[in-house]
């Protein structure tokens, strides 16, 4: 607060020469308050915030925009507009930001000095368990407690609450029939009481949900927000239907090509795994000869694979084949980047593709791409090892777990790099 008033008064000096300018503190006045409830909201005054200096510089930020959105609704609907100054308010933000900034940087290295890595006070209560891994932790055993009185010997739960006194956080690990029991001890604390699980670690869960009475642990959910899918599918048909636009010259050249050569269907239609494990019929240009077609997909095309034909060689080296599944983008089966949909058969070392790792089926949860992440990084062609597999599925896993639509507009710029590649046979 005490930085905002000062960086206000600041502003008017500079802008209006006049130390301190009541316009300005009249703006102050008005601005700290609002930014105050904003800040509380934005999380800028939580435990994370001290622990996490990104993170605390970034809700400072949203803290002071989202403040001064709502000033300037106010002023407009005050029909004050003739008495706000936005050089002053813009010059005030700037300010304030970089003394609030510089502030929370110099009491983030003070608590890194005096508290190590992590200002959150943990006890970690070993009671015949794993071991627990967790930052700036006290750890205890049990056998130098009395643990077995606590529901009964005051003296007993006397000496539990005195250990777990001022923790922000107590983790209990312990045998499995001992759960509910260290459940009730925590409860009676009144702390903030986790038990460790393995049943809990083996199913993956990321949280736990409640409803009418009964709990339920979530084991997944979608990778994109309502919004983030949004944004990505009006990407996609903006994209999809510029590229159709402007490369149709080039799709209906190769399909009277691929018809004069040998008078077959111009299309290739293929089973393919799409989002959600459901199967679609991805479409592509034909490029090899009709009685060589592998609708399963067990057999990789090689360098010298006598099964494609002329036209059949130019399209696959230039990715020209590729470009009916823009159709397949607007039938909503497919995404312009996203994990490539592998043929139900394809195999790496005699193994199918999901006999190879257990995590194979969890590429799926988006929407295939017409390129994608692993392409860019030069993973293309025949998967002929179940390393290259493996480099392939951790590439789609590291794009599901950290979309963004500037990572699609990055990889959609980069593929025009991989378009020609010595693998694309």
């Amino acid at each position: 607060m005490a930085a905002l008033l000062a960086a206000f008064v600041l502003a008017g000096g500079i802008y209006r020469g006049v130390w301190p300018m009541p316009f300005a503190l009249n703006m102050a006045y008005a601005f700290i308050p609002v930014f105050a409830a904003i800040a509380f909201y934005q999380r800028c005054y939580s435990l994370r915030a001290l622990d996490d200096f990104r993170y605390s510089i970034t809700r400072l930020g949203a803290a002071l925009a989202i403040s001064a959105i709502l000033c300037m609704v106010m002023i407009f609907y005050a029909k004050a507009a003739q008495a706000f100054s936005r050089v002053m308010l813009s010059l005030a933000l700037i300010f304030g930001f970089a003394m609030m900034a510089m502030t929370r940087a110099a009491l983030h290295k003070l608590l890194r000095r005096v508290y190590g890595e992590s200002v959150v006070s943990t006890l970690v209560i070993l009671d015949g368990g794993p071991p627990v891994n967790a930052k700036r932790t006290v750890t205890i055993n049990t056998g130098t407690m009395n643990i077995e009185g606590a529901r009964s010997d005051p003296s007993s739960l006397d000496e539990i609450g005195r250990v777990i006194r001022g923790m922000d956080r107590v983790i209990v690990s312990c045998t499995a029939d001992r759960r509910a029991y260290w459940a009730e001890i925590l409860r009676a604390a009144g702390v903030r009481g986790e038990v460790i699980s393995e049943v809990i670690q083996e199913l993956g869960a990321i949280s736990l949900n409640r409803e009418d009475g009964q709990s339920f642990l979530v084991v997944s959910t979608g990778p994109l927000s309502l919004r983030s899918r949004l944004l990505k599918r009006a990407f996609d048909v903006v994209v999809c239907t510029a590229a159709l636009v402007l490369l149709s010259p080039v799709m209906i050249i190769t399909a009277i090509l691929i018809k004069l050569e040998d008078g077959g269907p111009v299309l290739f239609v293929q089973p393919r795994m799409g989002r959600g494990n459901c199967i679609f019929r991805m479409f592509k240009f034909r490029s090899m000869r009709i009685d060589g077609l592998d609708h399963d997909g067990a057999r990789s095309t090689s360098r010298s694979d006598d099964r494609v034909t002329r036209i059949g060689r130019f399209i696959r080296k230039t990715s020209i084949d590729e470009l009916p599944q823009l159709f397949n983008v607007l039938r909503n089966e497919m995404s312009i980047v996203g994990p490539r949909p592998h043929a139900l058969g394809s195999l790496a070392e005699k193994k199918l593709f999901w006999e190879v790792d257990d995590k194979y089926w969890q590429r799926h949860s988006l929407k295939p791409g017409l390129t994608g992440l692993a392409q860019v990084r030069g993973h293309r062609g025949a998967t002929e090892s179940e390393s290259h597999l493996k480099s392939r599925l951790n590439a789609d896993l590291e794009y599901i777990g950290n979309w963004s639509l500037v990572t699609d507009i990055k990889i959609v710029l980069a593929t025009a790099r991989v378009m020609l590649h010595e693998n694309a046979f």
